[in-house]
């Protein structure tokens, strides 16, 4: 007999914990074929424990469901890609960590239960999957948000505020965590009469002008998208700018 998640959207069960590197998806997702073609296309792909995925098993609120991602147990990552295979908007974000450790924290828009994927790509070529399951009753991309509904998105557009914490990543070993927001509504174009309206690209840089990182973003991001990024050592200053889709420009100090 079919659980509750195989009944709501035609995948095989994958119980916890049992990822194995391999091929194979553990989801038996139907749209996996699809997504591998779009996403990584002749590229080497493989599902591998060292990309994981963290989120709640039942998102209470499609409009901003928690998701951490880390492939700190990979070796020379370039970039990684967010997506989910039962969202019509697939792809949620895209980070090159460059200076930063490859890993963020943010919160998304699950239109209904699906898989919430991870791919880090090595510096080989090779893709490296990760995922994890979150069941929902739906609607979070088709959806406007709060700041569009009562109008007061104008008001706040592109302000930025931010923290530094220290986070060690073990006993002796100094490191760094940002905190950052930026007001956006973040429309995902799929609400009658919004047009999509989204923060586009961010780039964070240090008091030098030196990228620490870069991070694509796309219409899945929720409201007043809230990120977190993991650093080795200590960090001083920092500068976050970007662009959204209609050409405003975000540019701020994180002191």
């Amino acid at each position: 007999m079919l659980d509750r998640r195989q009944a709501l959207t035609g995948l095989a069960a994958w119980p916890l914990g049992a990822w194995a590197q391999g091929e194979a998806d553990p989801f038996g997702s139907l749209q996996w074929p699809d997504l591998r073609r779009e996403f990584f296309g002749s590229a080497p792909v493989e599902f591998d424990p060292r990309v994981q995925v963290r989120g709640p098993g039942f998102a209470e609120d499609p409009m901003n469901v928690p998701i951490g991602v880390s492939a700190a147990g990979l070796p020379e990552v370039e970039a990684i890609v967010v997506f989910v295979d039962r969202n019509p908007i697939r792809k949620v974000l895209e980070l090159v960590p460059l200076r930063a450790l490859p890993a963020i924290s943010f919160r998304f828009k699950l239109e209904q239960a699906s898989p919430v994927r991870a791919a880090a790509r090595t510096r080989d070529g090779r893709w490296h999957v990760g995922g994890t399951f979150v069941d929902s009753s739906g609607g979070g991309c088709t959806v406007a948000g709060a700041t569009r509904q009562d109008g007061s998105w104008s008001r706040t557009l592109g302000q930025v505020s931010g923290r530094v914490f220290d986070a060690s990543p073990a006993p002796g070993v100094a490191g760094a965590r940002l905190r950052v927001r930026v007001m956006h509504p973040m429309d995902t174009g799929l609400v009658a009469g919004v047009p999509a309206f989204h923060v586009k690209q961010l780039a964070l840089r240090d008091a030098q002008g030196d990228e620490l990182l870069r991070l694509a973003v796309f219409e899945p991001v929720s409201e007043n998208p809230v990120f977190s990024f993991d650093f080795p050592g200590r960090v001083g200053a920092l500068r976050l700018v970007g662009v959204d889709n209609n050409g405003n420009r975000i540019d701020a100090r994180i002191e």
